[in-house]
């Protein structure tokens, strides 16, 4: 079995777990955006390249470039019955200046999340931003909708391990959407109940981060 790069220290994973804890000491203390989308056309400037990795159908690409229209979009994901860019990491030679990790990190064992923040990293122009997104282990059933997800993720932890590779946080996130009456509910009314029970409505993590 493929073992975590011998750079890697448990030690200061774990101390990054504590910085980000610092910075926002429960899941509830992070400010929740309604969808992805919106979290990167705020980071995104004219002209950005950006590369979506486990991308899909691309679904993400029509959303950004309503919004920025002239970024350059390229996507890479293994399946290959549907069109991407790229299928291997290796392929790719040109760097970036985001990279989009959209709900993929979990369906790694943690070594293997690890070393694909180590890729990305190097694909990424200094001062380029990877934003990931992982399900919410808070919320009671949102990591186990797939039975393909290998490992979960708190939110100090996926911070940490994009810290424990190189990266800086600049934001973290909670991603929920709903009608709007239930949105407002849940938000402003039924809060106070959710963080007692411990039980999130939020269904996605969000991390920012800068190539330093």
């Amino acid at each position: 079995m493929e073992k975590l790069d011998k750079h890697f220290s448990w030690s200061r994973f774990y101390s990054y777990r504590i910085e980000v804890r610092s910075r926002y000491r429960t899941v509830y203390d992070l400010k929740i955006k309604k969808k992805l989308q919106d979290v990167i056309v705020e980071e995104l400037k004219d002209e950005s390249r950006i590369l979506d990795v486990g991308a899909y159908d691309r679904i993400l690409s029509k959303k950004i470039i309503t919004k920025v229209p002239s970024v350059v979009y390229k996507s890479m994901d293994i399946d290959k019955t549907l069109p991407h860019d790229y299928y291997s990491l290796e392929q790719i030679t040109e760097a970036f200046d985001m990279v989009i990790l959209s709900e993929v990190i979990e369906h790694l064992e943690f070594h293997e999340g690890v070393s694909l923040l180590e890729k990305l990293f190097m694909l990424l122009n200094s001062g380029g931003k990877i934003i990931v997104s992982t399900p919410n282990v808070h919320h009671p059933n949102r990591y186990w909708w797939d039975s393909n997800h290998k490992t979960p993720y708190r939110y100090d932890e996926i911070a940490a391990a994009l810290l424990s590779v190189g990266f800086g946080i600049d934001k973290v996130y909670r991603i929920y959407n709903d009608m709007f009456l239930k949105r407002v509910f849940r938000i402003y009314v039924a809060s106070y109940l959710h963080k007692y029970l411990d039980v999130d409505f939020a269904k996605s993590i969000v991390v920012v981060a800068t190539k330093k």
